[in-house]
């Protein structure tokens, strides 16, 4: 019997990389499409005093502004998903009691972590605040 000049191994090792290798190519041009995000919530910059929010309750997001600008955050605790209430000085959980500064960092747990930020948009006077 004639001995073959190719293992086995090194055939599939060959070929493992012209697989690899073509699903990398076929990725690389595949153009990619644009994620379009979701508008959450739409207000006029002026509804939103200086030093204060505008709640959507609905939609639970927090439209605030502060000496540097605008900023939203989600009103979903980070904990178990309660719905937060906002005061003048903190956030605070109902259900089990969370803090959250103004900008979302926690204060007191149980939450581990901070309120999610999410993106917004300022356009001809108009905030558009996307989902993340």
């Amino acid at each position: 019997m004639e001995k073959l000049p190719q293992s086995r191994r090194k055939f599939i090792t060959t070929l493992t990389l012209l697989l690899a290798s073509g699903g990398l190519l076929v990725r690389y041009l595949t153009p990619r499409t644009p994620v379009k995000r979701r508008v959450l919530v739409c207000a006029a910059a002026a509804a939103v005093p200086p030093g204060g929010a505008l709640l959507f309750r609905s939609e639970r997001v927090a439209l605030m502004r502060d000496d540097t600008g605008f900023y939203a955050i989600s009103l979903i605790c980070t904990h178990l998903g309660c719905t937060v209430v906002v005061t003048e000085d903190a956030i605070t959980c109902p259900c089990h009691g969370s803090r959250f500064d103004r900008h979302g960092k926690v204060l007191t747990g149980p939450a581990g972590k901070s309120l999610v930020k999410l993106k917004l948009a300022v356009i001809n006077g108009v905030i558009e605040v996307f989902d993340s």
